[in-house]
């Protein structure tokens, strides 16, 4: 399996709260974490860098080619357990970092399938003859679209679309949800932060992924979202054959 990754800052923001992982695992297993923190100062990128690198020592660490798919899902939820428990004590510890927290999306895939946990608006997709979202997000505005109140549309635009119900790091616990999805040969799985999915449309995104190399698909998708405004950090982690 290949990976790429990048971050970027965007077109607004003065400091990347975002962080990022990839890593090639053991049988040729692909692994990549991407996280958007959340408070003020430096809190935000504390909380996402931490998250990030206990999360990849934990998986580095931890992982086996023998590994089942139930047993890749337990791996990921304990990465983002002992994640969690750093950050909120860290959040403890320190009167600037009270309240800090980050989201999380983590996956592992190898040839035949995708395992992936997240914790709060982070997304992973399926790329294939078209996007699917293969995460739901922990947020206000997901709520109200999956009571009926509220269309994908009209949830793209809503004022509170940014705020989010669950995140690592705020309480002393954290659920994860948890996912596995079988892949093609042509197939590609994308981790990504909402400055990707709030500033770059789902057509524009399978395009890009679709026509070019498996290299330059990140660096495309930051264009399209800085393009689209760009007004929030971006980070994108693509892994396929």
């Amino acid at each position: 399996m290949r990976i790429f990754a990048k971050t970027d800052r965007g077109k607004v923001r003065s400091v990347n709260q975002d962080a990022f992982a990839a890593n090639v695992l053991a049988g040729g297993a692909a692994f990549a974490v991407v996280c958007d923190g959340m408070g003020g100062a430096s809190a935000g990128d504390i909380a996402s860098k931490t998250a990030v690198e206990i999360i990849s020592q934990y998986v580095l660490a931890a992982y086996t080619s023998s590994m089942t798919s139930d047993d890749i899902i337990k791996l990921l939820n304990n990465a983002i357990t002992s994640a969690n428990i750093e950050v909120y004590t860290l959040s403890k510890k320190d009167e600037q970092l009270n309240g800090m927290g980050t989201t999380a999306v983590a996956a592992v895939v190898n040839e035949h399938q995708a395992v992936i946990c997240n914790v709060g608006d982070s997304r992973a997709y399926l790329i294939g003859d078209e996007l699917k979202q293969l995460t739901r997000d922990h947020s206000v505005v997901q709520s109200i679209v999956e009571s009926g109140k509220l269309s994908p549309e009209q949830a793209q635009v809503h004022p509170e679309k940014n705020v989010i119900t669950r995140a690592l790091g705020v309480e002393e616990n954290v659920l994860t949800d948890s996912y596995c999805v079988e892949i093609g040969e042509n197939d590609k799985i994308l981790l990504c932060t909402d400055g990707l999915s709030n500033y770059a449309d789902a057509n524009s995104i399978l395009r890009i992924a679709k026509n070019n190399a498996l290299d330059k698909i990140t660096d495309l998708l930051i264009k399209e979202a800085n393009n689209g405004g760009g007004r929030d950090n971006i980070t994108a982690a693509v892994i396929s054959h």
